[in-house]
């Protein structure tokens, strides 16, 4: 039976396979190359759609995911003031426009490796361009900041009249999709020679500013940051990230179990909580001798939610082993999943919270848990985790603590407890001397309400 339709010989003829190969092969050829060293990337859809504007820049790009973008355009007049008054300090230095433009062409390809897209849209020109005025901002930016001598009264708009925000563009500076390496902005600085006739002037000393500035809770001005220099870190974004890199003595372990009491069960079980002095956010430790949990000070406010989106974000995108920040965002998720638990660690002082009401943070901590993928079997706080589930599941601490909590509390009830207790005492003694069949009876009563009572306490608790 035949059916209709061409046959495999017609369909060959009428197909040029020459053709055809000449131009698959003309696409493979052209494919991008995509380099291991990427480190400033394009945040996850899945992301992304949690928050939005915590990942999108509001008044400058950096680089080029958001280069040329029409509600930024308005500071690209200021970059170029920025790059005016840079080459003026660089060219009491015999440093003109031309060097760092042959530098950062010379560099163009490791530039833009840094990326993880290809960016073809942007010409070789373009791109350069693109650098030396983003570059040569940051630089201006972070030196007029730690010194106000630097500021034109005259063609500032950032640190003088009209202010154009300096503190939205500090956040801007901190977003992932809004990075230039390092490398090149330590490069431009040393090429400048500015440095030769101002000695104060450094770019890893205005870097720690800033981010101590901003940030100051999670990156302290103190020996943290002072341990870090420009060549470890890729970016703003890991320079953050570096600032919390755990202990040597913490590692990360299996996980049995993806839980953990909340804040409020734990000081139902009797657990004392305690302000922790190290400046290491990450640095929580539980006493199980002395039903303890230490825990450093955090202060949440609006920028909080903005600083770990970006870092998990990070995270996320660059691999690796070392995923602590995700790790220190599900311990948190997991210890204040309700206001009763922010408002025990705000009284404690362990939590500093500038929002609106306790309610907001543990909201907070709900949403970042959302797509933030915690691997079991490398999780940087599975010894608390199991500690804290280990103590928890004790009913004598739950007992013991029920008891202090509840029974102890009003000192009118440790007097009537003691009271009863001494009548007790005296009337057991009285009934053993005259009717020792009673005091058995008595004895037998009072241990089954006794046992009655502590049946009570062990369920409620």
């Amino acid at each position: 039976m035949n059916v209709a339709g061409t046959s495999r010989h017609q369909t060959s003829s009428s197909l040029d396979i020459g053709k055809l190969a000449v131009s698959v092969e003309r696409k493979l050829s052209i494919l991008p190359h995509f380099s291991n060293n990427c480190s400033i990337f394009r945040v996850p859809k899945r992301l992304r759609e949690l928050n939005e504007r915590a990942y999108t820049p509001q008044v400058i790009s950096i680089g080029p995911f958001h280069h040329g973008k029409q509600e930024l355009k308005e500071m690209e007049e200021h970059k170029r003031l920025y790059l005016k008054e840079f080459l003026e300090l660089s060219e009491v230095n015999l440093i003109a426009a031309k060097d760092f433009i042959e530098t950062i062409a010379d560099r163009e390809a490791r530039l833009r490796n840094c990326y993880a897209e290809t960016f073809d849209n942007l010409s070789k020109e373009e791109f350069v361009e693109m650098v030396l005025l983003d570059c040569s901002f940051l630089i201006m930016f972070l030196l007029k900041r730690s010194f106000p001598n630097l500021r034109n009264k005259y063609t500032d708009r950032i640190f003088k009249k009209p202010w154009m925000k300096e503190d939205i563009i500090r956040f801007d500076l901190c977003l992932l999709e809004n990075q230039l390496p390092f490398f090149i902005v330590e490069e431009l600085f040393k090429l400048s020679n500015i440095q030769d006739n101002h000695q104060e002037y450094s770019m890893i000393k205005v870097t720690r500013d800033l981010l101590s500035c901003e940030w100051g809770s999670w990156a302290p001005k103190s020996s943290i940051l002072m341990e870090i220099n420009l060549s470890e870190a890729e970016h703003f974004v890991d320079f953050l990230r570096i600032c919390q890199k755990p202990a040597e003595h913490m590692q990360p372990n299996t996980l049995e179990a993806l839980t953990a009491p909340s804040v409020a069960e734990l000081h139902r079980a009797g657990i004392k909580f305690k302000l922790g002095s190290s400046q290491k956010l990450l640095d929580i430790k539980f006493d199980e001798n002395e039903g303890t949990l230490e825990i450093p000070k955090l202060r949440i406010d609006k920028r909080t939610e903005i600083l770990f989106r970006n870092l998990q974000a990070f995270e996320q995108c660059n691999g690796g082993r070392y995923r602590y920040v995700r790790d220190y965002i599900a311990m948190l998720s997991f210890l204040v999943p309700s206001a009763k638990d922010v408002e025990i660690l705000v009284k404690y002082e362990i939590l500093r919270n500038w929002l609106h009401d306790n309610d907001a943070v543990s909201i907070l901590f709900r949403n970042l848990s959302k797509e933030n993928f915690i691997n079991v079997n490398n999780f940087y706080f599975s010894g608390v985790v199991e500690d804290l589930n280990k103590y928890y599941r004790k009913r004598g601490h739950n007992w013991k603590a029920s008891l202090e909590q509840n029974s102890f509390r009003n000192p009118w009830t440790i007097i009537s407890v003691v009271a009863a207790a001494v009548l007790v005492i005296l009337t057991i003694i009285q009934t053993v001397f005259d009717h020792p069949t009673c005091f058995i009876m008595i004895t037998q009563l009072f241990c089954m309400a006794l046992s009655l009572k502590f049946y009570n306490m062990l369920t409620r608790a």
